[in-house]
């Protein structure tokens, strides 16, 4: 709970707002709706999330808990908004493709509306199914992430990549690899969107850890979006007020430097060069606004950054747990690439194995866990159910990516389940959704991942690697944090012993 633990507010709830409370019948209008766990007034379910708000089980995995004893398709109600859950490959199914038009839109929080700013110029996460946001995905698409463009920072990715080599071979002692991997995947990232690293990044980091660390709908006013009191009560209007106010200043003063910067124009275009050249030519309808552009870099930025370098970081841990892998994914690295000083994206095309590991790493620690949330718009049914109009919708893609139902030994990392099967993340197999399907899918997976498979086979070829202080394999820490996204909860500290020389530019 960003505001105070969910468990302290249920007694004042309980005291200060039960004129919000009214009892919605389950068959009320001849509606058949998802099956609910029992519930207090005015509070709902919320009591049900209590361990997630203490900071103690992630909300996905007690969502996953309530889905097993409820159904695959759950109605929960939030305060005083109903929220559906669902935790199965048939049921994301019908959410993402059979009904993908009705669940295609946003839901826009209290909290929502103020990181979005008073004038609600959207990027392309939080942007209402319509025009605006059709525009912006065709933009992603044949712009911002096409093949070509992802392509065109390949030298860039690798003078990151090497970079990371110089400052894991420099240490003499334990690596904190949550550091040098955000750093790597940060300056890679934001290279790529405008053409050089920020002077501030750990100033920006800073911004962008807090937004994500707020879990969507658990702000008193996200609870109860029509009580003034809730409002008044709780610290988050002010908090996100200066949240957003400062993030945009500081990508404000991007855009006028990255400008200043250009006045001499060069031959590569970055992202941000892009977005403003299509803005200069003026044939969109509606127009691309400087706060669209702002949006767009926030939610690449958080986007590639956040869900890369936590995907990096997961594998790592999986290969210390796993010796076994590690060893079968360094044997290939070093086999393809052998000889080799300086390793550059052209040779890592025959990593079939560290490929199946990054897979598995997406099944089991899906980086978003329950995807971006979505809003039903139309009437429609789910397994036979109905969903209220207006609900926000939550595919559990987490829970599903670890459904015995579907996988077997689900919760134990073996990418050689991925060898004979053709399941991929693509959007079309829906018990593997770590970046969603339908219209809402993510538009920057080939980004990201381009991103992601040259520093994993760095770290693995110029490196063995140890846990510090005698640790063993199984005692490594795998516990998750809270938050929207799966990050570790303690960082992963390894011990570096360099195995192939390489070149220092």
């Amino acid at each position: 709970m960003a505001d105070l633990p969910l468990y302290l507010l249920l007694f004042p709830l309980l005291i200060i707002l039960p004129f919000l409370y009214f009892r919605r019948s389950s068959s009320r209008g001849g509606s058949r709706l998802p099956p609910s766990p029992w519930a207090l007034p005015v509070i709902g379910h919320v009591h049900h999330l209590a361990l997630a708000g203490a900071g103690a089980v992630p909300h996905y995995r007690v969502m996953r808990d309530l889905a097993r004893r409820h159904g695959p398709l759950m109605l929960l109600r939030l305060g005083e908004v109903p929220v559906v859950v669902a935790s199965s490959a048939e049921a994301a199914r019908e959410i993402m493709r059979t009904h993908d038009v009705a669940f295609a839109s946003r839901p826009h929080t209290p909290t929502a509306k103020i990181l979005l700013g008073e004038g609600r110029s959207y990027g392309i996460l939080f942007a209402p199914y319509g025009e605006e946001w059709r525009q912006l995905r065709r933009i992603c698409a044949a712009e911002l992430f096409s093949s070509r463009r992802v392509r065109s920072f390949r030298a860039l990715r690798e003078e990151e990549a090497r970079r990371l080599v110089r400052s894991v071979a420099a240490s003499r002692q334990a690596v904190n690899l949550n550091r040098v991997v955000s750093a790597y995947v940060s300056d890679a990232s934001v290279r790529a969107i405008i053409g050089s690293r920020f002077k501030d990044r750990e100033t920006f980091q800073r911004l962008l850890d807090r937004r994500l660390k707020i879990v969507p709908g658990q702000s008193l006013p996200d609870l109860f979006p029509s009580s003034r009191l809730a409002m008044m009560l709780s610290s988050m209007p002010r908090t996100m007020r200066h949240e957003h106010d400062s993030m945009m200043a500081f990508i404000d003063t991007i855009i006028q430097q990255h400008q200043a910067d250009k006045s001499v124009a060069g031959d590569d275009e970055d992202l941000l060069d892009v977005l403003l050249r299509i803005q200069r030519e003026d044939t969109l309808d509606p127009p691309l606004t400087t706060d669209n552009i702002k949006a767009v870099i926030i939610d690449i930025f958080g986007g590639s950054s956040e869900t890369t370098a936590t995907t990096i970081l997961w594998i790592m841990a999986e290969l210390m747990r796993n010796p076994r892998v590690m060893r079968k994914a360094q044997d290939e690295v070093r086999r393809v690439l052998d000889g080799q000083k300086t390793i550059t994206e052209e040779n890592l095309g025959d990593l079939h194995y560290l490929g199946l590991i990054i897979k598995e790493a997406l099944r089991l620690h899906t980086p978003v866990p329950m995807l971006m949330p979505r809003e039903c718009g139309n009437p429609c049914q789910v397994l036979g159910f109905d969903v209220p109009v207006g609900a926000m919708v939550l595919v559990n893609a987490w829970a599903i990516g670890r459904d015995p139902a579907y996988w077997d030994a689900s919760e134990e990392f073996m990418p050689e389940r991925f060898e004979a099967c053709n399941v991929d993340f693509k959007g079309a197999d829906f018990q593997f959704v770590p970046f969603g399907a339908g219209r809402r899918m993510c538009p920057g997976i080939g980004f990201g991942l381009a991103n992601m498979v040259l520093p994993l086979a760095s770290l693995l070829y110029y490196f063995d690697w140890a846990l510090p202080d005698g640790m063993e394999p199984g005692e490594l820490d795998m516990t998750e944090a809270l938050g929207v996204t799966t990050r570790r909860r303690s960082d992963l500290l390894l011990v570096p012993t360099v195995r192939m020389p390489f070149t220092v530019e």
